[in-house]
Parts: C-alpha cells; sequence; structure tokens
C-alpha cells in the first residue's frame, strides 16, 4: 500500500528539486543545513491532538503502520478536548516545552509562527513531500513564505438539505448558488408549508463565514495580510441587516435553539436546512436520524465569483525544540501524506488534502456525497484567504454571539456593529 520510506526519499528528493524546493524558496534560502540524521537510530516522539476515543484508535492504528517502516521510533500519544489543548499548548509553548509534533489549527498559525513556537518545515524537507497538496492549500499552513504546517484535510462552506422533511411537505430542494433571495424566500415556502411546525432555516447570518463569502464575492477578505480587519462597519452593518426578514418569522426563533442546545436546529429536525462546513454531514445525519440529507451550495452574493475555498483548519506542525526534527518530519509526512493514513481515516480529519492520502481513501457513503460536492463546486472555489489575524478564534465566537443575541432581540445591528468592532480593537491592538 506504501512504498518503502528509503525508495520514497530518492521520490521527495527529486520531488523538492522540482516543486517542493520552489514552494519553500522564500524560506529555504536562509534554513540552517539539515542535521545528520542515523535512521536506524532509536528514538522517541510526543504527538499531541484534540479530539475523542474514535480519532485516538485511529491514530493508534496509524502509529502501527508508520512502525512497521520505523520500528525504531516510539510515538507518546496525549489527547484532549479542543479548548483543553490550546490552553495546554500555550503553557508548554511559554516554557519552551511544545510535543515534538501536534495537531495545529491555522486559527492560531500567526500567534503561534510570529513568537517562534513552529519549525520551519524548509529545514527538513528531505523528510516530506509537499508535491501531493495544491497550492493553496500549502498557503493554509504558510506565512510570509514559511511553510510551518500541513493540512490534513479540508472542507467546503455548504448548505445541508433535510430531504425527509421537504418530502413530508411535497417542496423540493433549493437551487444550489443561487440568489440569497432566492434562498430566503425558499425558506420562507417551508416555514409557511410546515405551518410552523419546521422552519426553513436558521439564521444564517449569525455566522462570521456567511459573511466571509459575501466579502469574498466582492474580491476581499475577512482580514488583510498585515493582519487587519479587512471590512469596514458600514459592510457589517448591511449584512446583519440583510436578516432582518429572516428574523421576522422565517428561520426558527433563536429561543428554540437556545433550548435544543448543543444540537444544531437542522440536527434537531426543527429546521429544513442549515449551512455549514462540509464535513458536518455525518454529525447531521446522526443528530436528526434523517434517511437522507442533502448537499446544495449555498447562496452567492455575485454570480460567477471565487467565492468559495478549500478550508484546511486542521494541520499539522513540529515543535522547534524537538531534539529530533528528522524523525519528526517523518511521523508527520505519514500523516499527511500516507495512504495508509488516508485508509484509517478516511475523511473524519477533513476531506485528504494530499493527493496520496486521498489515493489510500475508499469514498463511499457519506464520504462519497462530500466529495461529490466538493467536485460540483469546483468552479467557485477560489484562492486561500489570508493567514488569520492574531485572536481570529475570538472574533469568530464574538461574531456568533452577537448573532444570537440579535436573534434574541437583546441588541440591535447598530449596538452589535460597534461591540463588534470594539472586541476587534482590543484583540487586534
Amino acid at each position: 500500500m506504501r512504498a518503502s520510506i528509503r525508495g520514497r526519499r530518492l521520490l521527495l528528493a527529486s520531488a523538492a528539486a522540482l516543486t517542493g524546493a520552489l514552494v519553500l524558496a522564500g524560506c529555504s534560502a536562509g534554513s540552517a543545513p539539515a542535521a545528520e540524521f542515523d535512521p536506524d537510530a532509536e528514538v522517541e516522539l510526543d504527538f499531541a491532538f484534540w479530539g475523542n476515543d474514535d480519532r485516538a484508535d485511529r491514530y493508534n492504528q496509524l502509529i502501527e503502520a508508520f512502525n512497521e517502516e520505523h520500528p525504531n521510533i516510539t510515538v507518546n500519544v496525549t489527547f484532549t478536548d479542543f479548548p483543553s489543548y490550546w490552553e495546554k499548548r500555550a503553557t508548554e509553548a511559554a516554557s519552551g516545552g511544545l510535543p515534538d509534533v501536534f495537531q495545529f489549527s491555522d486559527s492560531y498559525l500567526r500567534q503561534y509562527a510570529e513568537s517562534g513556537h513552529l519549525l520551519d518545515l524548509a529545514e527538513v524537507s528531505d523528510h516530506i513531500d509537499f508535491s501531493t497538496f495544491e497550492d493553496a492549500l500549502l498557503g493554509t499552513g504558510r506565512l510570509n513564505d514559511v511553510q510551518y504546517s500541513l493540512p490534513t484535510g479540508y472542507s467546503m462552506w455548504a448548505n445541508f438539505v433535510n430531504d425527509d422533511l421537504l418530502a413530508q411537505y411535497g417542496i423540493e430542494a433549493p437551487e444550489g448558488g443561487s440568489d440569497p433571495a432566492e434562498l430566503d424566500e425558499w425558506m420562507a415556502s417551508v416555514t409557511e408549508a410546515s405551518g410552523g411546525e419546521v422552519y426553513g432555516g436558521t439564521d444564517y447570518t449569525q455566522r462570521i463565514q456567511g459573511f466571509e463569502l459575501v466579502l469574498r464575492a466582492e474580491g476581499k477578505n475577512l482580514y488583510t495580510d498585515d493582519g487587519e480587519l479587512g471590512f469596514s462597519k458600514d459592510e457589517l452593518r448591511d449584512y446583519w441587516s440583510s436578516g432582518d426578514a429572516l428574523r421576522d418569522g422565517v428561520t426558527v426563533p433563536q429561543q428554540r435553539l437556545e433550548e435544543i442546545s448543543p444540537k444544531s436546529g437542522l440536527g434537531a429536525q426543527l429546521t429544513a436546512s442549515e449551512m455549514s462546513w462540509s464535513n458536518f454531514l455525518g454529525g447531521y445525519l446522526a443528530d436528526s436520524g434523517a434517511k437522507s440529507m442533502s448537499i446544495v451550495a449555498p447562496p452567492t452574493a455575485v454570480e460567477g465569483s471565487k467565492d468559495l475555498y478549500q478550508q484546511g483548519g486542521l494541520q499539522v506542525a513540529i515543535a522547534p525544540n524537538t531534539e529530533h526534527p528528522e524523525a519528526a518530519a517523518m511521523f508527520l509526512d505519514f500523516v499527511v501524506n500516507s495512504e495508509d493514513a488516508g485508509r484509517i481515516f478516511g475523511t473524519t480529519l477533513g476531506f485528504p488534502a494530499s493527493s496520496s492520502k486521498l489515493a489510500g481513501t475508499t469514498l463511499e457513503g457519506v464520504d462519497k456525497q462530500v466529495a461529490d460536492y466538493i467536485e460540483s463546486v469546483s468552479d467557485r472555489v477560489g484562492e486561500a484567504p489570508p493567514v488569520p489575524v492574531v485572536g481570529y478564534g475570538s472574533l469568530e465566537q464574538k461574531f456568533w454571539d452577537l448573532g444570537r443575541e440579535l436573534g434574541l432581540g437583546t441588541t440591535t445591528v447598530d449596538e452589535a456593529v460597534e461591540q463588534f468592532f470594539a472586541e476587534a480593537d482590543v484583540i487586534l491592538e
């Protein structure tokens, strides 16, 4: 299933000469020469990730496959939930004790890279194949022309539709990629047909990703390359105001969503549609118990625009304090590139970002449905957005919290805009 690592190194050397070196040229020029590496030396690596028991089981299987090629490299694993994970990494970063290899998020790229807590992967490029990634996906782990991390997979923003509920009320699925007003009309028709038992959807103006699509359709982004916001108060005010009609009896009331949390409206069968990342399909099916759920393209503010992008949020990085950078690089490469990773993880870490991992993935059922959706919107995919600003995770949550307050009627659009920019001023200062 996988070529021997020694044979593969020859391929990597060629690939590095032809493509990887070009990709990383900006950072290779100033990198120190690779240290001498003994491939038979006994090595221990610490690897940390966030996730659950299912993910831990899959990583254990992957490490077993890795050890078939590298029996001399022991990988010690620790994992926790997402919030605790970043609290622990922050403590380790402060003391210079980050694990050798660790699951990473592009939301923290600027924060960790600018403070020197990530290894420049150019320093270990002989042991990582970069040629299997599209440049747009490489860009999700790159800052100032330095490649700091690599994505395990990617997702696309999507609109999920509960086919069972639509069949119950005799309504066709909405047309993908329509004008936002057409989707609003469709949601109103669902709410009316059900007599309010089922709502057409959830107020999509609550999510920053919906706003991001509007900005990208106009050639902008949420933030700039310099780490500043990429939009004005007026643009945010217009976007939140566009949801006024939805919040007036068309979409599910926010109070009902508060009552069923942590389930979503779609997961609780209160709504017939909801927008989120494409890898949520399995979760929606499990939560709702629906027999069938479709994925259609989200509305677009400008027809023909490149507003979608490959969101490669879940990444893998190496700590600069590692005593075994080459072994760490080989393990990172195995996680993001091996066919074994594709076979073991499928699309649970996102749709495989590298062609070599994808080659090992069997696409069937939910995975096949996600793959078909991604293919269907390929002509709408643009370049990756700039690296998130420091504190992007907090801004995303603030946007969502203010959207919920708009739904509850506890704030106005003008007040929400002022609160968001006040928060941004503090975070970006």
